[in-house]
């Protein structure tokens, strides 16, 4: 089954915990609690290569940062998020 991402990333900050923001994102892999990675195409190098160090399933969105925040409903630009909880949405099944 083919999951939008767009659509399950929405759903996720709806009915889930997702924390938003390289810094917040980084804590969250230390931390152990984040289940996937989502990052924007242009996200700063030293960023992935922190979060590429824990091993954590990462997805690299279709759009830059500035998109990836418009789809997670924030008027701020979003280089990267953690999933650490799922809610309602099939986003620990997107591609």
């Amino acid at each position: 089954m083919k999951v939008d991402l767009n659509k399950a990333l929405r759903r996720a900050m709806r009915t889930g915990e997702v924390y938003i923001g390289s810094k917040r994102t980084i804590k969250a892999l230390k931390d152990g609690k984040a289940k996937m990675v989502i990052v924007s195409k242009n996200c700063p190098e030293e960023v992935l290569e922190v979060i590429e160090r824990y091993g954590v399933r990462k997805i690299t969105y279709n759009g830059t940062n500035m998109e990836l925040g418009a789809i997670c409903g924030k008027p701020f630009s979003v280089a990267a998020l953690a999933i650490v909880n799922e809610g309602e949405s099939e986003i620990l099944n997107a591609e």
